[in-house]
């Protein structure tokens, strides 16, 4: 490892922010300090991450676009910023591409990413089995009464 790579490492304060498994089609939550005069407000800032440039260095950014009031939104944010107190990643969706620029030309319900839920339909499909489960029980209970009552 040379001596810049070395001053590179040393020069990351946030290590979560390094370690962040940060990927193309997140929708992500940014929490950016703002000062105004002699106070300080964090401002959040929702959207679709289209693109992370530079690795994961001191040098790493990140693209974040959001629609609002019809208008599309871009923020470009250094990952190791000192302005920024968190990143909250809120979805995660499966992409083919490293650089979504394409959603740029989209508009309304083409320009969503589909979700892909693999864990939620097996979760659906064991509560739809084990519901069945419980009915067959009970109509195997019933017809048992039916039939004692007939011998009797």
């Amino acid at each position: 490892m040379d001596k810049l790579q070395m001053f590179n490492k040393s020069q990351i304060k946030n290590k979560q922010f390094a370690e962040l498994d940060l990927r193309s089609g997140d929708t992500v939550r940014v929490h950016q300090k703002i000062k105004e005069e002699k106070k300080d407000r964090i401002q959040v800032f929702e959207g679709v991450v289209i693109a992370i440039k530079h690795g994961r260095g001191i040098n790493a950014t990140f693209t974040v676009r959001k629609i609002s009031d019809g208008v599309g939104v871009e923020r470009i944010f250094p990952l190791h910023a000192p302005f920024i107190e968190k990143i909250e990643i809120i979805k995660r969706v499966k992409v083919r591409r490293a650089k979504l620029y394409y959603l740029r030309d989209l508009r309304g319900k083409k320009a969503r990413l589909k979700q892909k839920k693999f864990e939620g339909i097996i979760a659906e499909e064991e509560k739809i089995s084990a519901a069945e489960a419980e009915v067959v029980q009970a109509s195997e209970e019933k017809a048992a009464d039916k039939v004692s009552e007939v011998k009797k």
